[in-house]
């Protein structure tokens, strides 16, 4: 776990940071990506640099000084912070999909069906139902704990404290298992109706837009199905047989891998956004002369 914590931890956060933070500087300062997709990205970007610093900098610390004691105050925040942008997350990615899909589906009606202050306020809708979401979870982590205070996992979440509370967490197991049907099912859901829109204008296209479309679907349901199963995977899996290194390595997927890999699969393989780095970069150069 060490040789984790100063290796592999440190260069994918390295490497997240400086991925997302150049979406974000180049979706902003280039006109020409002020549109509802570099939008949603933009705001994709930021969460998912939120979303890696709230655990990696912490563990690589206390690995690094050898205290790995948190306070229970620290703990509730952990966890408030992490259900939280993992539920942005999904409302971000679910978004993206349905914007992916108007206008190949809707082309003439995309401006009016995405203009700006709807985009607005989708966004706002993801982070306001994301604060009671994450509230409502972090009200439940009160619990009597009278067994061991070893947290087994590198930051705290909802299972690892439920595995040592002596008090009846069935309400809990059961909000779990709600949430992630009604929340989870409904955002794969509208994925999965998205994809098959546009996967059906793409069969019955003849032009080359539509099927270039079609090539970015498969690396953004990779990404998803990674999120999705990682984290379904940690928060349902029975306590008895879950073993540390397991729970550790699928947090890692649910936490670290969406926020590494999205600035590659959305951006760093897109022409517009590689034409905007170009133009940035000798901006820059020039200015500098």
């Amino acid at each position: 776990m060490r040789v984790l914590y100063f290796t592999v931890l440190p260069l994918m956060y390295l490497g997240t940071l400086l991925g997302n933070l150049l979406i974000v500087t180049v979706t902003t300062a280039d006109q020409n990506l002020h549109t509802p997709m570099y939008f949603f990205l933009r705001n994709l970007s930021i969460l998912d640099m939120c979303f890696i610093s709230i655990t990696v900098p912490n563990a690589c610390v206390s690995s690094l000084t050898g205290n790995m004691v948190i306070s229970v105050g620290g703990c509730v925040t952990h966890i408030f912070l992490v259900i939280f942008c993992a539920y942005v997350e999904i409302m971000f990615l679910s978004i993206m999909a349905w914007d992916r899909c108007v206008p190949i589906c809707q082309p003439l009606q995309y401006p009016i069906i995405m203009n700006p202050q709807v985009c607005v306020l989708m966004t706002l809708a993801s982070l306001f139902s994301g604060l009671v979401y994450a509230d409502v979870y972090t009200v439940k982590t009160w619990l009597s704990f009278c067994q061991s205070n070893v947290v087994h996992q590198f930051f705290c979440d909802v299972p690892s404290l439920l595995r040592l509370s002596c008090s009846d967490t069935t309400s809990n197991m059961v909000l779990l298992l709600v949430s992630i049907i009604i929340i989870g099912g409904g955002c794969f859901g509208i994925r999965i109706m998205s994809y098959i829109h546009i996967f059906s204008a793409v069969l019955n296209s003849t032009t080359r837009a539509p099927r270039n479309a079609f090539s970015t679907c498969t690396p953004h349901i990779l990404v998803v199905s990674i999120f999705l199963s990682s984290i379904t995977g940690v928060y349902l899996r029975p306590s008895a047989i879950s073993e540390t290194l397991q729970v550790v390595l699928l947090s890692s997927f649910y936490t670290m891998v969406p926020p590494f890999l999205n600035p590659l699969i959305y951006s760093l393989r897109n022409k517009q956004v590689n034409k905007a780095v170009g133009r940035l970069i000798l901006r820059q150069l020039f200015s500098g002369q």
